[in-house]
């Protein structure tokens, strides 16, 4: 009899090492997930990283990136992101590409499936970030790095006295515009109607810029380039939204200004949120409204977007989730 208790002692203590149970859960990636492993991981916490499918965010499909500190010479984004999850993994930060299906925020500890995988967490930080939205065009696929973009920060340094389209009729695409005409030599607007859905102030803005030209009942159609001797962009097609007419046009850099959607679907039903889905954190902290809950990176900014601010906001997450715990005495 005893024999036998013990055999089902074994069976569910074999169940229970099933749910693995974590002090800091990192949900994502990119610039922020990778710094908040690396701040967890120095601070003892052995932060596990449920990076997603693209590990690294959006820098895996970014090709030079010369606008953060430390690479006078620019880097691959790819190799970036792959040098931030080797120094955090240096540490003791354990890195899984998994993608996190469900989370329950009430229960203590925080429960985290990875299908029919089960982690708890005692803190968890999300990172996963904001998808720019696309026309899903081939091209965009084929070219992307390459001469297409859907950031204009980061990437209008390399039309410097060259001709791009801007492709988009909101605020956004305004603000692509007009940081473009400080490097192109001439901007094209592309919008599928005749009117923009922008604010007037910002429509005002792309109207009175001279290097700005307008082209309205238009959309994008196909993009062209050459692959020899260098991978590149060459021209668009254009197709006339009202007569259905096409044109081909040369160019040297399309920007998609559609917008951005936060990553944030598994969390908008249980933590604060403005009208896109865009996570809000306490003012001046990275604190949700669930305590030991953090978040950082794109998924809570909709403003800059940048990998360097997305990194400091990986740093702050790791550093208050360090204080909660410290604060429960863990």
């Amino acid at each position: 009899m005893g024999h036998k208790i013990l055999s089902r002692n074994s069976v569910i203590g074999n169940l229970l090492t099933k749910i693995m149970n974590h002090r800091v859960a990192i949900i994502g990636s990119g610039p922020a997930g990778y710094t908040a492993a690396l701040y967890a991981a120095r601070a003892d916490l052995a932060p596990i990283v449920f990076a997603g499918p693209e590990p690294g965010g959006q820098l895996m499909i970014t090709t030079d990136v010369e606008n953060y500190p430390g690479f006078p010479d620019g880097i691959m984004g790819p190799d970036m992101m792959a040098l931030f999850q080797k120094q955090a993994e240096r540490f003791g930060a354990t890195v899984q590409q998994k993608i996190v299906t469900k989370v329950d925020l009430e229960a203590r500890p925080f429960r985290i499936w990875v299908g029919e995988e089960e982690h708890t967490a005692e803190t968890i930080i999300i990172s996963t970030g904001a998808s720019a939205k696309w026309l899903g065009l081939e091209g965009e696929v084929t070219w992307g790095g390459y001469g297409v973009s859907a950031c204009a920060t980061c990437d209008g340094f390399f039309f410097r006295g060259k001709q791009v389209i801007v492709v988009g009729g909101g605020d956004t695409a305004m603000e692509e515009a007009n940081y473009l005409t400080r490097h192109a030599e001439k901007v094209y607007l592309v919008h599928r109607r005749d009117t923009f859905r922008a604010s007037k102030v910002m429509q005002q803005r792309v109207i009175d810029n001279p290097k700005i030209e307008i082209i309205y009942n238009s959309a994008l159609a196909e993009i062209h380039g050459d692959l020899e001797p260098k991978k590149k962009v060459t021209g668009v097609t254009l197709e006339d939204t009202v007569t259905g007419e096409k044109t081909q046009m040369p160019i040297d850099g399309i920007f998609i200004a559609i917008g951005h959607k936060p990553n944030s679907d598994l969390f908008v039903d249980k933590l604060k949120h403005d009208e896109t889905g865009y996570l809000i954190p306490e003012p001046g902290s990275t604190k949700t409204v669930v305590p030991g809950v953090f978040v950082c990176g794109d998924v809570a900014d909709s403003i800059y977007r940048q990998a360097v601010s997305a990194a400091g906001t990986g740093c702050m997450a790791a550093i208050d989730a360090e204080r909660y715990l410290e604060s429960l005495g863990h």
